[in-house]
């Protein structure tokens, strides 16, 4: 179990993930990669609404937000701005909401949805509820929720009644293990 938390949490997994909700609504991420920074930023979606007076902006209908290789998909997307007009929180919700980016040449795409994905710029954490899901080259984890702290690093998986957490790590392909006869 520590070593698919150390993979997702050594990975960044979710701090690059959630990283293009930030994106879309500030349009700046310290957390992305060189190369999806200098991409342009591509919003989409069936309305966009912002109000002056309460600092939130909304994008509903079939929302997509991408930046290189950093992908959001969402029904709705909520930004909240702080009385700074600083980024205070990103609701991301769906059918669910997915996101996915490729964290470095050398590793596969990471992947997450959860049917509500609340990113609090101001904590530093992100969370992710109902069904929630992680994958990145064969790791994986899954619960009812999972909460990823962007300044610890650590990731808590909780499940729900009969829904348990589910980890999956894959086998070490580096590693070789003795044979009967070696």
């Amino acid at each position: 179990m520590r070593q698919i938390l150390n993979f997702f949490c050594s990975s960044a997994f979710l701090k690059k993930g959630v990283s293009v909700a930030v994106l879309g609504i500030s349009c700046s991420s310290v957390f992305a990669l060189p190369s999806d920074r200098n991409q342009p930023i591509s919003l989409v979606a069936d309305r966009a609404t912002y109000n002056e007076k309460t600092g939130v902006t909304t994008y509903t209908g079939n929302v997509v937000i991408e930046q290189g290789t950093m992908k959001l998909q969402a029904d709705s997307i909520v930004g909240q701005l702080n009385s700074q007009r600083q980024l205070q929180t990103v609701n991301a919700t769906g059918r669910p909401a997915k996101f996915q980016q490729q964290i470095s040449a050398q590793k596969g795409i990471a992947r997450g949805e959860a049917q509500k994905i609340v990113y609090n710029a101001e904590t530093g954490i992100i969370t992710l509820t109902g069904n929630a899901y992680l994958n990145q080259d064969g790791a994986s984890v899954r619960g009812n929720t999972l909460r990823y702290s962007m300044n610890k690093g650590d990731i808590e998986a909780q499940g729900s009644g009969s829904n348990r957490v589910q980890l999956v790590i894959p086998p070490s392909a580096s590693k070789s293990f003795p044979g009967a006869r070696d």
